[in-house]
């Protein structure tokens, strides 16, 4: 008997991935059900002209969630903490509150509609690691270190009271952010220079499909990894490392001279201070942060697991050159 899954945030990065991974599965032992505030968006009928069954649901509306996640199997959860907002919703609550807030209304609407298996995207608490020191910036009103870290973790704790079945999928940075935002860009002298800021230290990463992939993988041992925390990545690599492959790949010298995390958070731009105090405990906590991703074990989730140079191979063309 097909299972249904239903997919929340299927328009967007992590969702759309689930999704995807579930219309080219040749076994046919799930269909899917995804999820979207506005069915009748571009994405939306883009996933219905696949072959998605696509329902209205609102993680700030806990009615609706029950409505989409009525007769399903399993449920794949993610809350998106850089959601555009309004001034007048920023005033309402902060982003760590919206995310604690929908965090329960998925949680207790999976609950009331029977669902056997929930997996939700999560990440690292940071605060252990920083402890009380001052050595970063405390944010949200004296809450958290990295705030959209920080809160999805603290919002671990609402799908365990609930009581729903419920595996923790703890995520990394994405590849993507490596073509993107992070990616190097031209100098003065016209050469590509990759600015992260990570010092010497490795970054765990992860091409954001592989995330969807591997979430199938785990609905597929729904008895082992119910209850568990498993904590996720594709690739290990240095900032070295990193332009070592691009080089390689574009046929140019990439450059890694990294941003020291004091002059990342003294840059102003709207999350400075929070991508530097991440950076940090990336940096710092490299070992235990590597030490929780089995890369072996997650292949036996996704077998297609990408590597960062498969990866880059196939999206070289996303660097602005």
């Amino acid at each position: 008997m097909t299972k249904t899954i239903a997919v929340i945030g299927a328009t967007g990065a992590q969702g759309g991935g689930l999704v995807r991974a579930i219309l080219a599965d040749s076994t046919g032992e799930f269909a899917v059900r995804a999820v979207a505030r506005d069915p009748q968006s571009a994405k939306a009928l883009e996933l219905a002209a696949a072959g998605a069954e696509v329902v209205a649901g609102d993680l700030d509306d806990e009615e609706s969630l029950r409505k989409a996640f009525d007769g399903v199997y399993g449920a794949f959860v993610v809350t998106n903490y850089f959601a555009q907002r309004t001034e007048a919703e920023v005033a309402a609550r902060s982003a760590a509150d919206m995310e604690l807030e929908q965090a329960g209304n998925a949680a207790r609407a999976a609950r009331d509609a029977g669902v056997e298996h929930v997996i939700w995207s999560t990440l690292v608490d940071t605060r252990p690691h920083f402890g009380d020191t001052d050595r970063v910036p405390t944010l949200d009103d004296g809450r958290y270190k990295v705030p959209h870290f920080d809160a999805k973790s603290e919002a671990d704790e609402l799908f365990r009271q609930s009581g729903v079945p419920t595996t923790f999928l703890q995520t990394t940075l994405f590849y993507e952010n490596l073509t993107s935002d992070l990616g190097p860009v031209r100098d003065e002298n016209n050469r590509l220079v990759l600015t992260l800021p990570m010092d010497d230290a490795p970054l765990n990463a992860i091409a954001v499909g592989d995330i969807g992939l591997t979430a199938l993988g785990i609905f597929r041992r729904t008895d082992e990894y119910t209850g568990r925390t498993i904590a996720i990545g594709g690739d290990k690599l240095t900032g070295q490392q990193i332009v070592d492959v691009m080089s390689d790949v574009l046929g140019e010298p990439v450059t890694y001279a990294p941003h020291g995390w004091d002059d990342f958070r003294s840059f102003g731009f709207p999350g400075a201070v929070e991508f530097g105090n991440m950076f940090q405990f990336y940096a710092e906590n490299h070992r235990q942060f590597s030490d929780a991703r089995d890369l072996d074990e997650i292949r036996t989730l996704n077998p297609q697991l990408q590597t960062f140079r498969q990866w880059f191979e196939q999206h070289q063309s996303e660097i602005a050159r």
